[in-house]
């Protein structure tokens, strides 16, 4: 099993306003998913999708799960250590397996509440199939999914736990990546979102404001910007609110800064166009061309999906 998607909990309350289908929902950005990245014990990145919302609530431990294969397994299977994070998903938690064959393995278990998402019969569904979609997606790059249960009122993912924190914890702490850094992140994000793709899966861009259609192209956007991010230290496309944040990334012009390499310049150029039929990964081929671009001309694709290359950061962890 694999693949972790957060579930967008929206507020069942909240009435929704379809009539003008041409405006820029701010909204749908506020709660688009967000590519994230973390890094594991070994240095190596792993893939999670996540949405935003801001609804959480406290988590009741329970029986009554309803795990496929393998055990049976639920929430009494699971000592709960701490708290890893909260948001509008719900809560997040580090616990350590208590039954079975991997005993005392740690795991990062996500806590979702049921009842803003199943509402009726079509989300109960979509429910199910976004749980297909979890144990479809088996990559060396993406996080993966190890159990899944319910309760009356909750639903559980269990994910194997990475400790080696968040990628932007990293570049946080760098201020920006050099070229060689982030090629080598890029790349394994890249094998991730093509591997995705094959599957069916796909991020959102520009297009997705205008309500214009999407396709797999959508990513290359989003990595484009992740990139321009990691050599420049800050996304490129900001403003002083959510509005005209949204304005420049529609109109706004790219301003790269005069010390990236001509490589790097060219690809973040051909991954940030607005028009989806000119970007870098609209082809047929997908993700090949990015793959072919001089900026990675020092990178052997075989290599780094069976994790032969030196991370550029190890990290120190505790053992538990």
């Amino acid at each position: 099993m694999a693949g972790v998607f957060d579930i967008d909990i929206d507020n069942p309350d909240v009435n929704q306003d379809d009539s003008d289908d041409d405006a820029i929902d701010l909204e749908e950005l506020a709660n688009a998913p967000v590519v994230l990245s973390q890094t594991t014990e070994d240095g190596e990145i792993k893939v999670r999708i996540s949405v935003g919302s801001e609804d959480c609530e406290t988590v009741q431990l329970s029986e009554q799960n309803v795990n496929t294969g393998k055990e049976k397994t639920g929430p009494q299977d699971f000592e709960l250590r701490k708290v890893l994070g909260k948001g509008g998903y719900g809560k997040v938690f580090q616990v350590r397996k208590v039954t079975g064959q991997d005993s005392g393995t740690i795991f990062a278990m996500k806590v979702l509440r049921k009842a803003s998402i199943v509402r009726n019969q079509k989300d109960t569904a979509h429910t199910k199939a976004e749980r297909n979609i979890l144990e479809a997606v088996k990559h060396p790059f993406i996080v993966d999914l190890i159990y899944a249960f319910q309760t009356g009122g909750k639903l559980y993912l269990i994910l194997e736990y990475l400790s080696g924190g968040e990628l932007f914890m990293h570049l946080e702490r760098e201020g920006i990546f050099l070229e060689d850094t982030a090629c080598f992140y890029l790349s394994e994000i890249i094998l991730a979102l093509e591997h995705l793709h094959i599957q069916g899966i796909i991020y959102r861009a520009p297009e997705i404001l205008m309500r214009s259609g999407h396709g797999k192209a959508v990513d290359w956007w989003s990595l484009g910007a992740l990139m321009y991010d990691m050599l420049t230290g800050a996304p490129p496309f900001t403003a002083e609110n959510r509005k005209k944040t949204i304005e420049k990334i529609l109109k706004g012009k790219l301003n790269l800064p005069p010390y990236l390499t001509p490589d790097a310049r060219d690809l973040i150029r051909k991954l940030l166009k607005r028009q989806v039929s000119q970007r870098l990964g609209s082809a047929l081929g997908d993700g090949e061309a990015i793959k072919v671009h001089p900026f990675f001309k020092h990178i052997s694709w075989a290599d780094v999906v069976s994790r032969k290359l030196e991370p550029p950061f190890k990290p120190s962890l505790v053992s538990f």
